[in-house]
């Protein structure tokens, strides 16, 4: 039987902070943008400046509420890892387990990872994990090994 490494999240606060940091000002810049547009006799970018900020706000609430608060009920908040699949404990209880196509990608700072694959049912599935989400950096830097294989 193969051995499975368990890890458990945490939320990530300065994550949250970060990524408030990048969305408030982009979010600000393109509403002063579009209301300048507005009365200048622009509307129609006005439009599509605000669609844009508005896709952005989801965006970024996503990522927040996901996968750095870990408040949505589809938010991994555990991970398991063995040779064959990897496991993910959402925060509604249930557990998707990749068995088919996994895939690991990291990004090239080293501070988070993305996960892909096929579960049980056939559905594909992604998720995205931060460094601030680990216990401790060993952690991070354990699974991000222990995925390896997957690449």
């Amino acid at each position: 039987m193969a051995k499975t490494t368990e890890f458990t999240l945490a939320q990530d606060k300065k994550g949250v902070v970060w990524d408030l940091l990048l969305y408030i000002p982009t979010l600000v810049a393109l509403i002063a943008i579009a209301s300048q547009l507005w009365y200048s006799g622009n509307q129609g970018f006005t439009y599509l400046l605000i669609f844009l900020t508005t896709i952005i706000a989801l965006i970024g609430f996503d990522r927040i509420a996901k996968t750095r608060l870990m408040i949505l009920p589809k938010a991994p908040i555990g991970l398991a890892v063995s040779r064959q699949s990897v496991s993910i404990q959402l925060r509604n209880g249930s557990n998707i387990e990749l068995v088919k196509n996994v895939r690991f990608f990291t990004d090239y700072a080293g501070k988070s990872f993305g996960l892909s694959g096929v579960d049980l049912s056939g559905a594909k599935k992604q998720f995205v994990f931060h460094k601030g989400q680990f216990a401790l950096d060993d952690d991070f830097e354990g699974a991000k090994s222990l995925l390896r294989g997957f690449k």
